[in-house]
């Protein structure tokens, strides 16, 4: 299915909210960090309910690492600088869609790094600065679903 990777997520209920959604998606999620809260925070567990135990959550000490090992497929990096919309974008299972810090988005050098064309965006008002990162993480998960047919959906 899909990677879901956080760079160093800073509010708990964010989190929860998107260990939830993974979990009923399929998506694996990761964690690179530092991240802003300790993993037993009760805020996480709150909003990610019981779905803890559903869902696949790794952490990684830092993106190199994750890349390394996972191999994604295609690396989609979702910005507010992103080159092109994220509907247009061809999601295949395998790729990650990775989001950045809530107060500071992804920083330069990771989306210099990214390929041309793989740095997305979500529209909005020209004078809003961003989405909340559980609405953006989902808003781009299920497109990528849907553009796989909703695989494994029941």
């Amino acid at each position: 299915m899909f990677e879901v990777v956080l760079y160093q997520p800073e509010i708990p209920p964010n989190t929860g909210a998107i260990i939830r959604l993974c979990a009923n998606t399929g998506f694996r999620l990761h964690l690179i960090e530092p991240l802003g809260f300790d993993l037993d925070d009760a805020k996480l567990r709150r909003a990610g309910l019981d779905y803890h135990e559903l869902q696949t959550m790794k952490t990684w000490p830092d993106l190199d690492s994750f890349l390394q090992t996972v191999k994604p497929a295609r690396v989609f990096a979702i910005s507010t600088r992103g080159e092109r919309w994220y509907a247009d974008a061809d999601f295949t299972a395998g790729d990650a869609l990775l989001f950045g810090r809530e107060t500071r988005g992804l920083p330069e050098e990771i989306l210099a790094s990214v390929e041309k064309g793989h740095t997305l965006r979500l529209p909005m008002q020209p004078e809003s600065r961003s989405l909340n990162l559980a609405n953006a993480v989902s808003v781009v998960a299920y497109e990528a679903w849907r553009k796989n047919h909703f695989e494994g959906a029941v």
